[in-house]
């Protein structure tokens, strides 16, 4: 299955090594071969890049899921100005170029925030991004529990996309975005949560539990 926000991409590029691929069948110059097997490795790595696998969501309405594929770049305390307006614990998903890039709601509620900032497009893995960075932030509500969090474009990632839009209910697992070619997702809880993860560790959108809301 891919993204539907890669169908345009695909198709370009797609249509790109059609044209070459019939330049080249009747003028069998080097330079055209070349461009043709240039432009049919990046086709078939668009299709790899918008892949968008079917996913068991992992059910509980305490849980916060992780919205991205990717490698927990670090768990830190640190003040949020926008939603929470405190000191907060974030949990910092660094995505390679391999990564899925489909993102995904990390609880079911109400969407009470939402802001797009454009800004730089720094490496994503630097803490400067988080804060200097091209970026959605995104703030959810289901009664006392709320989370927020950034989709941030990093040097490769020029594009963010999300289809969300603020007093929309959302269900935890759902698919609401991506972020083109290499990116970060920063995801903020308050200290009610026991985070389940660590740094360095691997994880799936909609499947792995970043935290878990204390009763």
């Amino acid at each position: 299955m891919l993204a539907p926000d890669g169908y345009k991409i695909i198709s370009a590029g797609i249509l790109v090594l059609l044209l070459f691929a019939v330049a080249t069948y009747f003028f069998p110059a080097p330079v055209l071969i070349v461009v043709t097997i240039v432009a049919g490795i990046v086709s078939l790595f668009n299709l790899y890049f918008f892949r968008d696998p079917e996913r068991q969501v992992i059910a509980g309405t305490n849980l916060i899921l992780s919205p991205a594929d990717g490698t927990v770049l670090k768990i830190e305390q640190l003040y949020e100005p926008y939603y929470f307006k405190t000191t907060v614990t974030c949990v910092s998903i660094f995505m390679s170029v391999m990564s899925v890039h489909v993102n995904r709601i990390p609880i079911s509620g109400k969407i009470d925030f939402l802001k797009y900032i454009k800004g730089k497009f720094l490496v994503a893995y630097v803490d400067k991004a988080s804060e200097e960075n091209e970026q959605s932030i995104i703030g959810i509500r289901d009664g006392d529990q709320q989370v927020l969090f950034k989709q941030i474009a990093g040097i490769l990632a020029r594009r963010l996309v999300f289809h969300l839009q603020e007093g929309q209910h959302v269900q935890a697992g759902d698919r609401f975005g991506l972020i083109r070619y290499g990116s970060r997702v920063d995801i903020f809880f308050n200290n009610t949560v026991q985070v389940k993860v660590k740094p360095a560790e691997k994880v799936f959108g909609g499947i792995t539990i970043i935290g878990e809301f204390r009763k």
